[in-house]
């Protein structure tokens, strides 16, 4: 019995320390490429209403999204899955929602634009 206590006191432990890395690496990952001064706000409501919630971003906030960088852009998606107000999110949807978003601005964004 407490061979089992030990193991899910390690199991807690390991956890623990799992996501406080990941939330380090990922705030290390935002300061070091000054992934918050990128976007104007109205864009960043605008991608997280898209991502988070159900809405759409328009093409000029895609450019600021793409602006941005992949690797900015899922740091931030994934430091707000950290945030103890979105625990109730599926993170495998908002992941997926994340790329779908940054999918559809990259193509958006490297599409021609017609031509008048």
């Amino acid at each position: 019995m407490a061979s089992l206590n030990v193991y899910s006191a390690l199991v807690v432990l390991f956890l623990t320390c799992g996501a406080a890395m990941a939330t380090k690496e990922n705030d290390l990952i935002i300061k070091d490429n000054n992934c918050e001064t990128k976007m104007g706000l109205p864009c960043v409501l605008e991608a997280f209403t898209s991502i988070f919630e159900t809405g759409t971003i328009s093409s000029n906030c895609c450019g600021e999204l793409v602006g941005l960088g992949k690797v900015c852009h899922s740091a931030l998606v994934k430091r707000t899955l950290e945030n103890p107000l979105f625990k109730d999110l599926s993170p495998a949807r908002i992941i997926a929602k994340s790329i779908q978003t940054w999918n559809n601005c990259l193509a958006l964004i490297d599409s021609p634009s017609p031509s008048a």
